[in-house]
């Protein structure tokens, strides 16, 4: 009954901070909302230039699909494709036709050589940068404001498209690229028909870096985030989902299940973990010397015996029961002989004692091999082993 109360108790106070590290993540989770989202505060979120676009009139909209993304494009948007390698084929292209018919500013985060294809052709990546902070080297005027920034720690790209305008190279190779595209006729989102044509542009840029909060105060970071993306009016911040990714692109296959876990539930878990450890730290100390209970049924030594012989033969336990028994026997002849109790389990000091007091000739072998001898192999042997102990402590005690 004890263990059960104690059983209980332990569930108890593992639910209770159960139930506390699931009400922590579900009061978190609406602020943590991962990678490069305007609405996450966390370091590798986007919501500080979220914020500070919002207070230059820029209104941010994040959608999920590319139907979305590709209807939401205009003139007076700017369209920001936060992982575009993750997107399918059809994906791509609907993409790719907005960005030529809307006249707005199109950013591509980062693409890798298979997004490249669809919506920058002409350009190819060059690797690595080598550097974090590069200088700009270039007449881009949201550039040469925001001066050095952290551009280096991604992709670099080389075209040989014309108007083609490259920035923050890194040996030799850009990190920002920005590509003119095609123009909006004015009509839909782009205003009456009749409207003036719009050019719209396409930004690559290799790095994340001048998007996250942790380094949006670095360098020129913030100026140059805040020139790109705040262009036009209208920023729509288009994050994939796993429904946007097509058979060729293998981005679902790259996350583990952790990745796919939120901030906050890491956390919970976390805590969890931790409350479980000190509940089985707590629960496994004992506090103070052992406490001798009453048994309730008595229970008689040769039953006891009884019972723990059949165990031992039950489980073929034949060289367990050899070494309890010999282990008894030397300490009854140790007391006998006046060996020391330190010397009971030592063959040069016990077998010379009992040989001594045994009639006849010395058999200082044949009492070490019957004390400290190999296990029986057979339960036969171990009967044998049993009698000829007996016979050696009524000898020694009759000498």
């Amino acid at each position: 009954m004890r263990r059960l109360r104690g059983a209980r108790s332990v569930l108890a106070v593992v639910a209770v901070l159960a139930a506390g590290g699931l009400a922590l993540a579900a009061l978190g989770s609406g602020t943590r909302h991962g990678l490069l989202d305007p609405r996450s505060a966390d370091p590798s979120g986007s919501r500080a230039v979220a914020e500070l676009l919002k207070d230059r009139g820029v209104t941010t909209r994040v959608v999920t699909t590319a139907r979305e993304a590709a209807g939401a494009a205009g003139p007076r948007t700017t369209l920001l494709v936060t992982d575009p390698d993750r997107l399918g084929a059809a994906q791509r292209g609907a993409l790719r036709s907005a960005m030529d018919l809307s006249g707005g500013r199109t950013v591509l985060l980062a693409p890798g050589s298979q997004s490249l294809a669809g919506l920058a052709p002409g350009v190819r990546t060059k690797g690595d940068a080598g550097q974090d902070n590069l200088a700009p080297a270039c007449d881009l005027p949201a550039a040469t404001t925001a001066g050095r920034a952290g551009t280096g720690s991604g992709l670099r790209y080389t075209t040989t498209l014309p108007g083609a305008t490259a920035c923050y190279p890194s040996d030799g190779h850009p990190t920002l690229v920005v590509l003119p595209t095609g123009t909006s006729a004015g009509t839909g989102r782009t205003g009456a028909p009749g409207a003036p044509r719009t050019t719209g542009d396409t930004v690559l840029l290799g790095s994340e870096t001048i998007l996250l909060n942790e380094s949006l105060a670095d360098e020129g970071n913030a100026s140059l985030a805040l020139q790109l993306l705040g262009s036009r009016p209208e920023l729509v911040w288009y994050m994939p989902s796993l429904a946007d990714s097509g058979p060729d692109t293998g981005s679902g296959q790259d996350k583990t299940l952790f990745d796919l876990v939120p901030a906050g539930w890491s956390w919970a878990l976390l805590q969890l973990f931790l409350a479980a450890a000190l509940a089985a730290l707590w629960r496994a100390r004992r506090l103070g010397p052992l406490v001798t209970e009453k048994l309730p049924v008595v229970i008689r030594a040769s039953e006891a015996t009884e019972g723990r012989a059949r165990l031992y033969r039950k489980t073929g336990a034949r060289d367990r029961a050899a070494t309890v028994l010999r282990a008894a026997a030397r300490e009854r002849l140790a007391a006998m002989v006046g060996v020391p109790h330190t010397h009971a389990h030592d063959p040069s000091a016990l077998a010379p004692a009992v040989s001594a007091r045994l009639t006849g000739d010395p058999r200082t072998r044949d009492v070490t091999a019957l004390l400290f001898g190999p296990a029986p192999s057979g339960d036969a042997a171990l009967v044998a082993l049993a009698d000829h102990l007996d016979a050696l402590e009524r000898e020694v005690r009759t000498s």
